[in-house]
C-alpha cells in the first residue's frame, strides 16, 4: 500500500578482471573514425539564437569560475552558514552560482526556463534539487514535491520534458540507504549471509567492487529499519509510477560509494517493476570515474537481458572525487576512482559503445551526459557508424545549465536530442548540488577553453561585423 501524500501548493517551498560472458566482451569495441557531424567551426550557426548579452555574461561567468583562487572562495562562501543563511548572503549566491547552474527556486521558474530551452530546439531534465533526507516526514514531503514536478509537464509544449530526476537520498533516510549498502557488500564478500528484506534484482556489486567500506560483519537491520526500507521501495514506487502515467522518465541519480549499493538495489527493483515496455520508465546511473563502473555496468545491462526488460542508463564521469579520495585514504584503501583522467575518459568512451550497441540491439537506453568536446565527438561518430537516427529516443545528450553551451548547441544542430538539467529549489536546499559543481569546474573549467574560446570569436566576429556597418 502507497503512503498517503499531502498535495503541497505550486509554490514549493523552496582494471577490470575477463568475464567469461561472451555478451560481456568488449574487445570488438573500435574507436569510430572522425565525423563531421559536428561542427563548431562556424560560430555564427553556433550562437544563432544567442544573444550577445547572454554570450557576454557566459563568457565572464566561465571566466570567473576557471580562476581557481575566487573558486575556492566560492566553495568557502557556500559552506559557511554565516554566507548563506543570511539575506545578503543567500542573494549574493542566488546572483552568481545559483543563476548559472539553478533553474529557479520553484517549479512554475524551472518550468520558465525549460520553455525558453524548448524555443532553441533543447528540452529540459526536471530536478527538485533535494537530497540527504534524516527522517520519513522529509522523506514524505520530498516525495510530494517530485510528485508535483512531474504532474506539471502536462502544462509544458509535449516533448519538452525529457526526465524527471530524483536522488534516492531525497526519499530514503540516509543513515538506512548507509545500513543497506553495508549489508549488501557483506553480502557479496561473504555470499552466504541472509537478507530476508530484499527483493529479486539486478547484481549490484562486481568482483571487482570495493568493500573496504565494511570491514566487519554489520548488524541485521531492525524491524523498524525493514519498515522504513518498504516505505523507501513504496515512495519510489509512486514516483515511477506516476511517471508512467505522465510519460516522463525517472533518472535516478548516483551518489558517493558508502550508499551507492542500496541506491542500485532500489534502482534495480524499480526498472523490474516498471520497464517492460520498449522505452525505459526508471533509468540508473554509472559513474565513469569509478574504477568498476564497466564491469558493474555490462553485469547489470546482461541480467536485464535475462529478464527481457528494457534499460537505460545515464553516464556521467562523477561528481564526488574529493569525498570519495578522502574517505577511502581514512580506511586505509586504495580509492575507488581510477588513478588518472585518462583511464576515466577511456572508461567512460568504452560504456558509451556498449551502450550504443544496445540502442543498436534495441535492448538498452543511454543518456550520455558528458562535458567533454572529445566524449561528444567520439558518442555522435559512433552513433553514427552505428547507423543509429539521430532522433532515436534511446540516444540522448545532455548538460548541466551553465555548463558545455557550445557542445550542447552543437549536438542539438547536428540533429540529436539533447537536454539541459534544469535543478531547482531554494537557495538554501540546493547548497549540496552548488557545491559539487563548484568543486567539480575547478577541474573542468580550467582545463577545458573550447567554450570561452567559441564565445570569444564568436563575440569578436559580431562587434567587427557592427563596426563595419554590415550588422
Amino acid at each position: 500500500m502507497f503512503p498517503i501524500v499531502r498535495r503541497l501548493p505550486l509554490n514549493l517551498p523552496k582494471s577490470i578482471p575477463l568475464l567469461h560472458s561472451s555478451a560481456l566482451n568488449l574487445t570488438a569495441i573500435t574507436t569510430p573514425t572522425s565525423s563531421q557531424t559536428l561542427d563548431f567551426d562556424d560560430t555564427h550557426r553556433l550562437f544563432s539564437s544567442s544573444p550577445t548579452s547572454s554570450l557576454i555574461s557566459s563568457l565572464s561567468h566561465l571566466y570567473a569560475m576557471a580562476f581557481s583562487p575566487l573558486v575556492d572562495l566560492g566553495i568557502t562562501a557556500l559552506r559557511s552558514r554565516l554566507i548563506s543563511e543570511t539575506e545578503i548572503g543567500r542573494r549574493a549566491i542566488k546572483a552568481t552560482a545559483y543563476s548559472r547552474f539553478c533553474a529557479g527556486e520553484d517549479a512554475e521558474s524551472a518550468a520558465k526556463t525549460l520553455t525558453e530551452l524548448w524555443g532553441r530546439g533543447m528540452r529540459g531534465i526536471l530536478d527538485y534539487g533535494l537530497e540527504d533526507a534524516e527522517d520519513n516526514a522529509a522523506c514524505d514531503r520530498n516525495l510530494a514535491g517530485f510528485l508535483h514536478t512531474v504532474e506539471m509537464t502536462s502544462s509544458l509544449p509535449r516533448d519538452s520534458v525529457s526526465f524527471a530526476c530524483v536522488k534516492i537520498t531525497a526519499i530514503c533516510p540516509i543513515t538506512l540507504l548507509e545500513r543497506v549498502s553495508d549489508l549488501l557488500r557483506w553480502e557479496q564478500k561473504k555470499k552466504t549471509i541472509d537478507l530476508p528484506w530484499k527483493s529479486h534484482s539486478l547484481p549490484i556489486l562486481s568482483p571487482s567492487s570495493p568493500l573496504y567500506h565494511t570491514p566487519s560483519s554489520p548488524p541485521p537491520l531492525s524491524e523498524t529499519e525493514e519498515q522504513d526500507l518498504r516505505l523507501a521501495e513504496e515512495r519510489l514506487t509512486t514516483l515511477s509510477q506516476r511517471c508512467s502515467d505522465f510519460n516522463v522518465p525517472l533518472l535516478i541519480d548516483a551518489e558517493y560509494t558508502s550508499v551507492q549499493p542500496a541506491i542500485d538495489y532500489l534502482t534495480y527493483s524499480a526498472m523490474l517493476r516498471f520497464n517492460h515496455n520498449d522505452r525505459p520508465i526508471v533509468y540508473g546511473t554509472i559513474q565513469a570515474y569509478l574504477r568498476d563502473a564497466k564491469e558493474r555496468l555490462m553485469l547489470a545491462v546482461e541480467a536485464a537481458e535475462k529478464e527481457r526488460i528494457s534499460i537505460g542508463f545515464k553516464l556521467v564521469r562523477g561528481a564526488y572525487l574529493t569525498r570519495e579520495t578522502e574517505l577511502a585514504s581514512s580506511l586505509g584503501a586504495a580509492s575507488p576512482i581510477h588513478s588518472s583522467i585518462e583511464k576515466t575518459h577511456a572508461c567512460y568512451n568504452d560504456c558509451t559503445s556498449f551502450m550504443l550497441g544496445k540502442v543498436v540491439s534495441g535492448s538498452g537506453s543511454v543518456v550520455l551526459a558528458t562535458h567533454n568536446f572529445n566524449s561528444g565527438k567520439f558518442a555522435a561518430a559512433k552513433a553514427e557508424e552505428l547507423g543509429i537516427d539521430k532522433g532515436d529516443q534511446k540516444l540522448q545528450f545532455a548538460q548541466l545549465k551553465g555548463m558545455a553551451e557550445a557542445l550542447s548547441i552543437g549536438l542539438s544542430n547536428a540533429g540529436f536530442r539533447v537536454s539541459k538539467y534544469l535543478p531547482f529549489g531554494p537557495v538554501d536546499q540546493v547548497i549540496p548540488y552548488l557545491l559539487r559543481r563548484a568543486e567539480e569546474n575547478r577541474g573542468f573549467l580550467s582545463a577545458s577553453t573550447l567554450d570561452r574560446q567559441l564565445m570569444r570569436k564568436e563575440i569578436k566576429r559580431r562587434l567587427k561585423t557592427m563596426l563595419s556597418g554590415r550588422g
